[in-house]
């Protein structure tokens, strides 16, 4: 099964229960088959784990929520050793972080201590307690929540781990025909009880693995690097995009393209992630944050002065 036939059924069973946000389910799946994670930066009530849940049902993946709480702590995530007095033995109790789909409900509300938890999982795909490393179920993949509003009782993400997601987006309100056909569907029944599956957990795996065989012409790849050079020559930046930044870029833009129907990379699908893979890999100075600068403006303004390759891209 084409990788663009795979993407479509599962966009489409999504579809059936997130009303509108296509291009949105597009960017999810596109980081899922790019085996990144996904940062959904939005108000209360606006679909998330409505799409989480449908994003699992629909690839045949467990599917966990946390919701995280200023006095949620790391074993509360990744478990435990605890000992078994029948067997007098010690034995480990799994958390909640031992799924294929996790959702990480408010992200921000738990300490620095508890997110941190998640860096060796989200990076390495392990968990390791008491000296002892967990190897994680593939596929593993984390859609982590925050309320860009309500910042009270909250600890802003580290740029370490900002750097991990591979995605950064928002879904937004649907407008006036389609917050009609939503009620409409959910008028009698939810819709999410119906998903079923439409492609198997190892097709993901095998997905995962083919798109890094989607080709790069070496113009693409010095695209992808002066767009984000320019981020560490950029006036208005104090940290740049990292060296992870490049890779990030890169591996989005092949697996955009596959699940478009391409078996290489054209300069628009990296100018159309640029924005969602790096406004969260930056950190503007004090001053232009005061004056309520956005950091997707610098990466759109860098786009616009970085010229496009308009060669042959295909192999």
């Amino acid at each position: 099964m084409e990788i663009t036939n795979v993407a479509k059924k599962v966009i489409q069973n999504i579809s059936k229960v997130i009303v509108g946000k296509e291009a949105q389910i597009e960017l999810v799946i596109t980081s899922l088959f790019a085996g990144g994670h996904v940062l959904l930066e939005d108000v209360p009530g606006t679909g998330k784990t409505m799409l989480s849940k449908a994003l699992a049902k629909s690839i045949d993946c467990s599917f966990k929520r946390i919701q995280f709480t200023p006095d949620l702590l790391p074993s509360d995530l990744t478990g435990i050793y605890y000992f078994n007095m029948k067997t007098q033995e010690f034995e480990f109790r799994p958390g909640p972080i031992f799924t294929n789909i996790l959702l990480a409900d408010e992200i921000n509300r738990a300490t620095p201590r508890t997110q941190s938890s998640l860096l060796e999982c989200m990076e390495e795909r392990q968990v390791t307690i008491d000296g002892i490393t967990h190897k994680l179920e593939d596929p593993f993949f984390v859609i982590a929540t925050q309320n860009p509003i309500e910042i009270q009782g909250t600890y802003p993400l580290p740029e370490a781990q900002l750097d991990r997601f591979l995605i950064k987006l928002s879904l937004g309100y649907t407008n006036k025909e389609e917050t009609i056909q939503m009620l409409t569907r959910f008028k009698e029944k939810n819709p999410l009880d119906s998903i079923e599956p439409v492609v198997a957990r190892d097709e993901v795996i095998k997905i995962q693995e083919e798109i890094k065989e989607v080709y790069v012409n070496e113009d693409i790849l010095s695209y992808i690097y002066e767009i984000c050079q320019s981020t560490r020559e950029h006036e208005m930046v104090q940290l740049p995009a990292s060296n992870r930044s490049f890779i990030a870029l890169m591996r989005a833009s092949q697996s955009l393209a596959a699940v478009r129907g391409y078996d290489f990379v054209l300069p628009d699908f990296v100018k159309y992630l640029a924005p969602f893979v790096l406004s969260h890999r930056i950190l503007l100075k004090n001053q232009y944050i005061i004056k309520n600068a956005k950091s997707s403006d610098v990466i759109n303004e860098i786009l616009e002065k970085v010229p496009v390759p308009s060669e042959n891209f295909a192999f």
